[in-house]
């Protein structure tokens, strides 16, 4: 019998288990954690104790999409790649490509439906309860927003539908904070994210990291008087109960409230007067006879019920139009009171949209007094106002609001409260005269300036406005005798647990150089007094990040204050400027305070004097340039990091940073005046990381050293201003720029010139022409894609060499901006592309300022469609000297050359067959740009320089932190398995060609290591390297090919460990078994320049012998420091270095199997004196 029970006793047992783990429904999504690790507060619209979802796990938290057309939101990413034509350039959580966000599709043609995201069903909220969420508005596509292209509404039990949030339909490319007011709810709710429009591309309407805050209902107290505690067992503020609000969540604080007249405006009325001396009037309505089809419209709810069917009193602009702007009702007359028993009156308010242009209350006796105001728009929520009333005479109260001609909004009023001391009076009373409505202030004019929030002008620190909603606010103190004012925090009547805030009117524009001076004190006995911040609200922007904020303390004793002045910077906008603050504790002992705030500088016109004006090293701050605050974030000073010692200050944007959102950061210089002069904007850069982004100007060299770059600036007919423009594309590196100079002149030759946005100064002349174009332009001759970038969107330099353009012998030459010699051998590295039949010849020369010029590099053949590697040495003594690629015309038919990523550095050029140490550069080796390949790079770096990253503890080469190596990191910035491809030049095809290198790969490393054969488009992989762990590693391979090919490597990031290489080599025609295996050829040599000076030579006198013998020793050492085979100083002029060619012609001649990367197709070591002249 036991037996066949067994079954049975498992089972109910096991369900007991599984009942024990699962959540009660009546507790379940009630922001409240009842089970051990919160697990029935999992896909309640959010997850976990934090009340939080970013959408990164694919639940959504239980959001769905319950859109009904095409247009429909959908959870997504920003994906790897250039930035996005639309949407975010990052989610909002992680910052990064790999996050996830929800976005709405593409729209293209108007519907009647809009997309609607909605939650799970949550339990009743508390009064407080508010949903703080990060969301993205951005017309990519130029087509308009539309009125109301986002909107969040609360989805009752009964199917009702509340409007409870309406952003500004503003165009911003980046994340902006919202607080949506949920306020009490005491049935089950969804809420619903609704967007429209006509039209409109993919993921510019988004959201991200929702959070729920202070949602649940009170918590039960052991300790509470009675007369406060809840039927729940929680306890209230005094001052909640009989308020209009149901602060317990079960009503028992809006009981046993009598004597008191509350009047919710569900039956009338009430006894409040709606007549009005204007023509403006207060109306009884609800948001049903509102609109329930026009968001827009209304206050969405009212505030006793929180729903569309609960009425309120509502003045906005009428149908008819606006004929006064203003709007009064009033209570029945009242009997005086006196300071022990005032009337109090308790009411919400709701001020909506731009045509709120103030709330006032008056008390109207003898005389109107007006004892509480409240300007502007507050957004969308109520906000509960209280105000004690004094008077020794009978008395009326006058509610007046004042109303702006705009297109949407408006502002309610609701749930009314007298105290018992508002006692109805049969007097009677006159009024003397009625008062000016409430001002909207605005500091756009010079006579507004005094109440603008500057304590320098008499009434200056009246300019500052509470608009606190909370239960903390700013209030001003004044003493006349002792002349001292200052703004402290203290108790306010509102409900939400939001910082106390206070503003200042409308300012701006400002100059770059304008900032907020203030003291304050932050002092009490407690060790955390509380927060203090400074904040933007822009008019165009919304609500900005902080400029500023304090946490603690400054002092036990009051008079404990601290100085600071917070740069508010150029703002092209109008603005306000808000202090925020939030007080652990408000007691007799604990303060917050501000006082002497003054703006400084603040002229829209007025520019600093900068001693260097905009050249600059950043040891000093900013000089001539400051940031651009309508940008996504900004640059920052690095200490430790620079161009010139090493240890100074450079300007940094850290891409890796958690703490950077948007896609552009942005430094302006001053405004520069217009003239005739054209200048030069130099400076030097860094772009390191495997994932770094954009420096604009657009530049291409990267890694985790210093280049410089030069910017050629045209007289302008206007004045200008000059901008660094930082694209966050990438989220795992940084850029930084150093040493910046502008100066008066034409810019020298620059080190590094990929022609991406620029031609950097080369110039063309003769019969020809070289053309600044790209792959795009390319219909007829020319290279479909560049180098730098590998697409038709990259820049190059090109010469039609077609015989109806530039005919045969005919010459056309580009040239460079002069370089200053100096005594170093410099390496002159490019990439060429010759293409058509008998396209010509390219030449480089090195032509000295005075004196002939002298042949460097020469090539005259179609080598395919393939970009190939140049390079030479140059030693000019101290002579100041240009470069001229010359193109020279053979005849043919639709031919071309082109150049493109000239560079040089300041050592002898690597022979390209030895061994890359990576010590002086990549030697011919380069990171692809082209994203359809590959989305990282491979960084050259050494373990002394890398602070960030985590790299072998050398290198292979030295052996020392000092040496360099290329390596791949793992990093959560980035995502797992993105690659980074390192090419070749192309290599000619081979029976044998053996390549060795070393690799550093962790035993903990995820990351991979291939070795590919790219020929033809196709890989072929050599080699895979995964699992390999610990010190340095050689690998030797084999290489047989029958097409020319290139070797790549490519690494495949984990997410974990670095991969890394060193010494790499290869030795065209010869294999790992050092046996020849190819016959290559080398072009003859150009002899006619040696025979020249063969004559010469004979005819010289016998004692210039010996002068000339010296010269020919010194020039021969040099050739052997150098890369390319020695030559005496016949061979200098136009001698050519070992070339490949896929057809071998006649006039080509064998060389030894140990020989000069064949692809250079000929370099030469070129050294010459001062005013030496080519023979």
């Amino acid at each position: 019998m036991f037996l066949w029970r067994t079954p049975a006793l498992v089972l109910l047992l096991t369900l007991q288990i599984v009942n024990c783990f699962v959540a009660d429904p009546e507790v379940k999504c009630d922001f409240v954690c009842d089970s051990e690790g919160c697990s029935d507060e999992q896909d309640c619209g959010y997850s976990g104790p934090a009340f939080a979802c970013d959408f990164e796990e694919a639940g959504m938290c239980g959001w769905t999409d319950e859109s009904l057309k095409a247009y429909s939101w959908e959870r997504r990413q920003r994906g790897g790649g250039e930035l996005p034509v639309s949407g975010p350039s990052s989610d909002y959580t992680t910052g990064t490509a790999t996050g996830w966000f929800m976005g709405v599709s593409a729209v293209t043609t108007e519907s009647l439906s809009p997309a609607v995201l909605i939650s799970p069903k949550m339990k009743q909220s508390s009064q407080t309860c508010r949903l703080r969420l990060r969301y993205f508005l951005w017309d990519s596509g130029h087509s308009g927003l539309g009125s109301i292209p986002l909107w969040a509404s609360i989805l009752h039990q009964d199917s009702q539908d509340a409007v409870v949030w309406r952003p500004e339909a503003t165009s911003v490319h980046g994340w902006r904070e919202a607080t949506i007011f949920l306020g009490r709810i005491p049935t089950s709710f969804q809420i619903r994210l609704h967007s429209q429009r006509s039209e409109g591309l993919r993921g510019d309407v988004a959201v991200d990291q929702l959070e729920f805050l202070d949602c649940a209902l009170p918590s039960p107290l052991q300790e509470c008087p009675p007369e406060l505690q809840c039927l729940r067992g929680s306890c209230v503020e005094r001052q909640q109960l009989c308020d209009g609000s149901d602060d317990c969540g079960d009503g028992t604080d809006e009981k046993n409230c009598e004597g008191y007249r509350i009047c919710d405006f569900e039956d009338g009325e009430c006894d409040w007067d709606l007549r009005s001396f204007s023509s403006l009037l207060w109306v009884r309505t609800n948001q049903e006879n509102i609109s329930l089809t026009d968001p827009l419209q209304g206050p969405g709810r009212d505030h006793s019920n929180n729903s569309v069917k609960g009425h309120f009193l509502y003045v906005t602009v009428p149908e008819g139009g606006l004929k006064r702007d203003w709007a009064a009702f009033q209570s029945p007359r009242l009997e005086p009171t006196n300071s022990s028993h005032p009337c109090k009156m308790v009411m919400y308010t709701h001020q909506f949209g731009p045509r709120s242009g103030g709330l006032t209350v008056l008390v109207a006796g003898r005389q109107i007094t007006p004892v509480w105001e409240r300007g502007g728009a507050l957004g969308d929520v109520w906000v509960k106002a209280e105000v004690d009333i004094v008077t020794n005479s009978t008395f009326q109260i006058l509610i007046m609001a004042a109303i702006r001609d705009f297109a949407y909004g408006g502002i309610a009023v609701d749930s009314i409260v007298l105290s018992p001391e508002c006692r109805n009076s049969t007097g009677n009373s006159s009024l003397e005269g009625f008062p000016k409505p409430p001002k909207n202030p605005d500091c756009a004019k010079a006579e507004d300036e005094a109440k603008c929030g500057d304590f320098s002008y008499t009434e200056g620190s009246s300019g500052w406005t509470d608009s606190s909603i909370g239960s903390q606010g700013w209030v001003l103190y004044e003493n006349a005798a002792s002349e001292e004012e200052n703004l402290y925090v203290a108790e306010a009547p509102g409900q939400q647990l939001t910082e106390a805030q206070t503003r200042t009117p409308l300012l701006g524009p400002s100059g770059p150089a304008c900032s907020l001076s203030f003291d304050f004190a932050l002092t009490g006995i407690s060790d955390q007094i509380g927060e203090l911040s400074v904040r933007v609200i822009d008019s165009l922007l919304g609500m900005r990040p902080k400029l500023w904020e304090f946490s603690g303390k400054t002092g036990a004793e009051e008079g404990a204050w601290e100085h600071v002045d917070v740069p508010v910077g150029f703002r092209k906008d109008r603005f306000q400027l808000a202090f925020e603050a939030r007080a652990l504790k408000l007691d007799a002992f604990s303060k917050i305070k501000v006082t002497n705030v003054s703006f400084v500088s603040c002229n829209a016109n007025y520019f600093p004097h900068s001693k260097t004006g905009l050249s600059c090293n950043f040891e000093d701050g900013l000089c001539g340039w400051y940031q651009d605050n309508s940008d996504d974030f900004d640059w920052a000073l690095l200490n430790g990091m620079d161009h010139t010692i090493g240890i100074g200050t450079s300007l940094t944007v850290d891409m890796w940073s958690p703490a950077l959102r948007g896609a552009f950061g942005r430094l302006v210089s001053f405004t520069h005046l217009q003239g005739p002069s054209d200048y030069c904007l130099s400076f030097f850069y860094k772009l390191y990381g495997p994932n770094t982004g954009v420096l604009n100007v657009k530049l291409a060299a990267h890694g985790n050293e210093w280049h410089e770059a030069h910017c050629p600036v045209p007289h302008q007919l206007t004045n200008f201003r000059l901008m660094f423009e930082a694209v966050r594309s990438g989220f795992d590196g940084r850029v930084a720029i150093d040493d910046v100079t502008f100066l008066e002149g034409p810019c020298t030759m620059p080190r590094k010139c990929s022609f991406e946005g620029q031609q950097c100064g080369y110039s063309s002349s003769g019969p020809g022409h070289w053309l600044y174009r790209r792959g795009l332009s390319a219909t007829g001759s020319g290279p479909k894609t560049d180098h730098t970038l590998e697409t038709e969107l990259g820049f190059y330099m090109m010469a039609n060499t077609g015989a109806n353009i530039l005919p045969a012998s005919r010459t056309t030459v580009l040239t460079s901006p002069v370089r200053q010699g100096n005594a170093k051998t410099v390496c002159v590295s490019f990439w060429y592309h010759m293409g058509g039949k008998n396209p010509g010849s390219l030449k480089l020369y090195m032509k000295p300022v005075e004196g002939e010029r002298v042949s460097i590099f020469s090539d005259n053949l179609d080598q395919g469609d393939v970009w190939r590697h140049g390079n030479g040495n140059i030693t000019s003594d101290l002579e100041d000297w240009q470069l001229e690629f010359e193109a020279v015309g053979a005849g043919g038919d639709n031919t071309h050359i082109a150049v493109d990523d000239i560079s040089l550095s300041d050592y002898p050029c690597e022979n390209q067959g030895s061994k890359c140490t990576l010590e002086r550069g990549m030697c011919s080796w380069s990171n692809t740009q082209n994203v359809k390949v590959d989305k990282l790079d491979w960084e050259r770096t050494s373990r002394e320089a890398e602070s960030h990253y985590l790299t072998p503890p050398e290198d292979h080469s030295l052996g020392t932190e000092r040496g360099h190596f290329l390596f791949l990191s793992s990093s959560n910035r980035t995502a797992a398995n993105e690659n980074a491809q390192l090419l070749s030049p192309h290599l000619p095809p081979t029976k044998g060609t053996c390549l060795k290198f070393w690799v550093y790969k962790q035993q903990s490393s995820d990351s991979q290591l291939k070795v590919w054969r790219l020929s033809e488009g196709a890989l072929n992989q050599l080699l895979g390297v995964s699992d390999h762990g610990g010190p340095w590693k050689r690998f030797d391979i084999n290489i047989t090919s029958a097409e020319e090919y290139q070797i790549v490597f490519e690494g495949i990031k984990g997410i974990k460990g670095v991969v890394a290489l060193d010494d790499i080599e290869y030795t065209v025609g010869v294999n790992c078994a050092k046996e020849v295996t190819d016959s290559l050829t080398r072009p003859k040599h150009d002899d006619a320049g040696g025979i020249a000076a063969s004559v010469i030579v004979t005819l010289l006198l016998i004692g210039t012998i010996i002068a000339f013998l010296f010269f020919y020793l010194r020039t021969r050492q040099r050739d052997q420091a150098g890369t390319a085979p020695a030559s005496s100083s016949l061979d200098r002029a136009g001698f050519s270095n070992e070339s490949y060619d896929r057809e071998l012609t006649n006039d080509r001649v064998e060389v030894p199997s140990v020989q000069n990367h064949p692809m250079a197709a000929g370099f030469n070591n070129v050294s010459i004196s001062a005013r030496e002249n080519e023979v």
